[in-house]
């Protein structure tokens, strides 16, 4: 997996958003997973003491589990997308079962959108483990953006410096760079060692956060 996507596979694949087209220093933070107890409040407290939005990827298990924070996370003003109900595997699912699963996702965050007063629900969908087929892709372009990224930042690995989180980061966003990092207990530590700091940078360095799909 890289840190910075290379341009051949973006081009490869045009019909997922690999990075944002814009000539102004705008990038896109994400968060995949969660939401999860002490993770997702950490990063809400960090974004708000920073005055950033962002863009949730959240697991439709993991909304049915912590339903108040995902409210939370709508009330702060940042934006929900799907990333399937079960993490499912695209390469070793079939078409059907994850598609389906896909949508099981959306109907929560869609019910979650509507308690909290939204009727304006953007379709936005990031394929587990970044796994999908071309066939995948087919079925589910109509309806949903399909968001992937160009610039992961590895929160998640076990033995990562932060240092080396870091770097992954503020050496490779460019104009447009959609970024990953991880609302999960995988990353917590890490985030709490990395997040702010890196984020202060980008900041530092004349970057806007934008949330439009």
């Amino acid at each position: 997996m890289f840190t910075k996507v290379p341009n051949f596979i973006q081009r490869f694949f045009p019909n997922i958003i690999w990075r944002k087209k814009t000539c102004e220093k705008k990038i896109w933070l994400t968060f995949d997973d969660g939401p999860e107890e002490e993770v997702t409040e950490f990063i809400l407290e960090t974004l708000k003491k920073l005055n950033i939005k962002a863009s949730f990827f959240l697991i439709g298990n993991n909304i049915k589990e912590y339903p108040e924070l995902t409210k939370e996370i709508i009330k702060e003003g940042h934006i929900v997308g799907n990333h399937s109900y079960s993490h499912l595997n695209g390469f070793k699912s079939k078409n059907e079962e994850y598609i389906f699963d896909i949508e099981l996702g959306q109907k929560l965050i869609n019910e979650k959108l509507v308690e909290m007063g939204i009727t304006n629900k953007i379709k936005i969908f990031r394929p587990p483990y970044g796994r999908i087929l071309p066939r995948q892709i087919k079925s589910l372009r109509e309806n949903y953006k399909i968001v992937m990224w160009d610039v992961f930042s590895w929160d998640f690995k076990k033995n990562i410096s932060s240092e080396k989180i870091y770097n992954n980061v503020i050496d490779n966003v460019v104009e447009g760079s959609i970024l990953v990092f991880h609302n999960n207990n995988k990353s917590l530590n890490n985030l709490k060692l990395t997040l702010e700091d890196t984020l202060v940078k980008l900041k530092e360095k004349g970057f806007v956060f934008s949330t439009t799909w």
